[in-house]
């Protein structure tokens, strides 16, 4: 049965208070009501009992890793994950008749959310030069097209090879060796504008740029920090973790700059005490800091434990662990010590006291996890500050041993699994040699493009063609304005994607849209029915078996695509099977098992339940670091601030969001009903800037040399953000964010310290 899409409209604002807990009936209902507002009852029971299970389809949602099998539940999906899997198994499509209704012009004025609801796309559309319409053309066309614009630019670093981590292994492996094959490392990745921090800081202390912990060491840790990350709505599915670790004893400590739902109570719909009981209270203490106050508050941790050790000696640090794993912990030592507490006090707008509770917290437990997201790592200080947490756990030998480790939680289910297989501007010589011995070309070895500097090379002219898999690039990137007038510099954009967004309004000279399969649906090739891998965010790979049958007759899948590009692109320069690979993905995987380590004898591994644990070395005492050991930093002291009248601006998601697409103008945990245009200030905040609840403002950031942006007509709700500090959703806040506002190291887009002020809209300034 075919869904009609929804029209726009815009509804009234209303606001409740904030929910004290997540999950539970509500839950489930509207998991229910949004699927079945997709597609029928039938293909909703299909994919929801397939979800996350053996031989099943991978939530194309976050990254959570899954429990093992025996272990999961026959409703193995939280309600965020039943939203996205069903709004991809949509009954509703996308066809010529669409295009030829609406010029590219219009379709740029509505939303995402209107754009996602119209449904699959069917069939590869061209916007040719001078027109305002996309119209059909064959895939032959289509990838002679695209082939003949790449071939014909001056150097392959004239073009850009975007994705996402929607895209699977298989897709990501055939993007990053036909990018190498044609000539250039420029390879942006959503991780650019997420997780970025994390793998530098990672990379730099411990040699690998992934986290070192398991699903059973989240269950059986003692002390578990979650920092900066809203798992509630982001990564729902981790409650139930976090749960079965309370079960076994664990405390948890929640640092919020607002007391999201999720930190505060969890109802499992799978459990009595979640339908009928009070549930579990998540965290045991929650720390409600300003925002980037995340590093001062490491750092206070850090000295406490140092002088607890003075009080104690040998009770406090693992020496042992210090002496033969570590190196700089000297300096690290006399630097700590330096560190004022007026100063951890003013950046973490925390008492004393409660930083010292913490710390009693810590002498209690032998096993501490720290987990965190894009509110430490989207900071201009992130880099800094994961640093400073692996100091944290390094003083008590928290890393290499059961229940004890990092954790960066990846907000997309392949992110991980897209760097694994080479999708990144700056692979280390190691994988370019195992890559160019296996496929025998030599792989270009100078660092190609990230996200941020795709755009200014797009915006300077020096990019020509932009190639995006999955993903919305236009709207996860910063500085709106500006990215979207580099996009149109381009000649050519081509879009490899499942559904409408904005991207595929903002055009190059030439756009094509060249619609895919998606993980839902059954992939026939030449040999058969075909399988997919996924990597998740604690290094598991395994494997996502479509159920469903594809949204069009003509979709092609993202292998397909770019192995059929391949050989129109080239022809004559490669000997790489591109053939083989789009009739047999097992022969793509036993390309990947010569060359992604850990992977060796891919195909029978991956096969069995589970799939495969990747190796990490930290775990077996192995650290690829500079000094062959984890490394204790020096980290200064850093305050984000603003001036008086201004406030601390961080972006966020609402619950019915994923990434850049809403799927409803609701936040229900939030009480925001009706609208996403509203900034959420503390009480305190609305009176003393001489606000009140319900104005209507823009926002105005401030930055460096009196540069000033500004975001039109949003709603001011009063909310229990920290002191000083506010938020509002992206992507409608990223025009408030320039290009070169990026996190030190690691390049990454700085979206949780934006100084604002609050200025009454011209409407509101006209009545008075």
């Amino acid at each position: 049965m075919k869904k009609a899409p929804r029209e726009e409209q815009d509804e009234q604002l209303t606001v409740t208070p904030p929910k004290k807990w997540a999950a539970g009936v509500p839950a489930v209902t509207h998991a229910l009501e949004y699927s079945l507002s997709e597609t029928s009852a039938r293909r909703t029971g299909l994919t929801l009992l397939n979800m996350n299970q053996v031989d099943g389809i991978d939530c194309p949602g976050c990254a959570w890793a899954d429990p093992a099998p025996g272990h999961r539940h026959l409703n193995e999906y939280c309600e965020n994950g039943a939203k996205h899997i069903n709004d991809e198994a949509t009954s509703r499509r996308v066809t010529a008749d669409f295009f030829r209704e609406h010029t590219v012009s219009e379709l740029g004025r509505r939303s995402d959310l209107w754009l996602n609801q119209q449904g699959r796309l069917t069939e590869p559309m061209v916007k040719r030069p001078g027109s305002d319409h996309y119209e059909p053309i064959s895939w032959h066309e289509a990838l002679g097209l695209l082939a003949e614009e790449l071939k014909a630019l001056a150097s392959p670093d004239e073009a850009v090879f975007y994705t996402s981590g929607r895209v699977s292994n298989e897709a990501a492996f055939l993007l990053q060796l036909f990018a190498r094959a044609f000539g250039t490392n420029n390879l942006p990745d959503c991780s650019n504008m997420c997780h970025e921090s994390s793998g530098f800081a990672l990379h730099e202390t411990l040699g690998t740029g992934k986290g070192t912990v398991s699903l059973e060491d989240v269950h059986h840790a003692d002390l578990i920090f979650v920092v900066g990350q809203n798992p509630g709505t982001n990564h729902p599915r981790q409650l139930s973790a976090l749960e079965e670790a309370k079960d076994n004893g664990a405390r948890i400590i929640a640092v919020n700059t607002l007391p999201e739902a999720g930190l505060l109570r969890f109802k499992n719909p799978q459990q009595a005490r979640g339908v009928v009981g009070r549930g579990v209270q998540i965290a045991d203490r929650f720390l409600h800091i300003r925002s980037g106050g995340d590093l001062a508050l490491f750092q206070g941790l850090n000295r406490m434990l140092l002088e607890a050790e003075d009080e104690r000696p040998g009770t406090v640090l693992d020496h042992d662990f210090i002496g033969s794993d570590t190196s700089g912990f000297e300096e690290f030592s006399r630097h700590a010590r330096s560190i004022a507490w007026e100063d951890v006090l003013a950046a973490t707008g925390l008492a004393r006291e409660e930083i010292e509770q913490v710390r009693d917290e810590v002498l209690r437990s032998e096993r501490v996890i720290v987990c965190w997201a894009m509110g430490v790592t989207q900071q201009k200080h992130g880099v800094p500050t994961i640093r400073e947490i692996v100091n944290f756990l390094l003083l008590r030998g928290n890393l290499g041993r059961a229940g004890a480790g990092v954790c960066p939680v990846r907000g997309h289910s392949n992110v991980q699994g897209d760097r694994t297989m080479g999708v990144w501007e700056q692979m280390p010589d190691s994988f370019l040699d195992a890559l160019g011995d296996e496929f025998g070309f030599e792989p270009p070895r100078a660092h190609g493009l990230d996200a941020v500097n795709s755009i200014r090379a797009m915006r300077e002219g020096r990019i020509k063609v932009f190639v995006g898999v999955a993903g919305n690039f236009v709207q996860a990137a910063p500085d709106s304005e500006v990215t979207e007038e580099a996009m149109r510099r381009c000649g050519l954009t081509a879009h490899i994607s499942t559904k409408l967004n904005r991207s595929h309004t903002v055009c190059g000279r030439t756009a094509l849209i060249l619609p895919t399969l998606g993980r839902t649906e059954r992939d026939i090739q030449a040999t058969g029915e075909q399988f997919v891998t996924v990597e998740n965010s604690m290094s598991e790979v395994h494997s996502s078996h479509g159920r469903l049958e594809p949204a069009s007759k003509v979709l092609l899948s993202e292998v397909a695509i770019l192995c059929r590009l391949a050989v129109r692109t080239l022809s004559g320069r490669s000997g790489i099977p591109w053939a083989e690979f789009e009739a047999d993905y097992g022969v793509v995987r036993d390309r990947i098992s010569r060359v992604v380590t850990g992977l060796h004898d891919f195909n029978r591994r991956v096969a069995r339940p589970g799939g495969i644990q990747l190796p990490n070395p930290v775990n077996e005492g192995v650290y690829a670091t500079v000094t062959g050991k984890a490394m204790f930093t020096c980290n200064d002291w850093v305050m984000p601030q603003a001036p008086e009248g201004h406030l601390l601006l961080q972006s966020l998601r609402s619950h019915d969001q994923w990434n850049t697409v809403p799927y409803t103008d609701n936040d229900r945990y939030r009480g925001v009903h009706g609208s996403r245009r509203v900034v959420m200030v503390n009480p305190e905040d609305v009176t003393r800037l001489g606000l009140s609840p319900g104005l209507h403002v823009d926002l105005v950031s401030v930055w460096a040399g009196g540069e000033e942006r500004r975001a039109e007509d949003f709603t001011v709700v009063p909310y229990p953000t920290s002191p000083g500090c506010a938020a509002a959703y992206y992507p409608e806040t990223n025009v408030l964010l320039p290009l070169d506002s990026v996190a030190d190291a690691s390049n990454q887009p700085t979206a949780k310290s934006m100084v604002v002020r609050l200025e009454p809209t011209a409407a509101v300034r006209g009545t008075g």
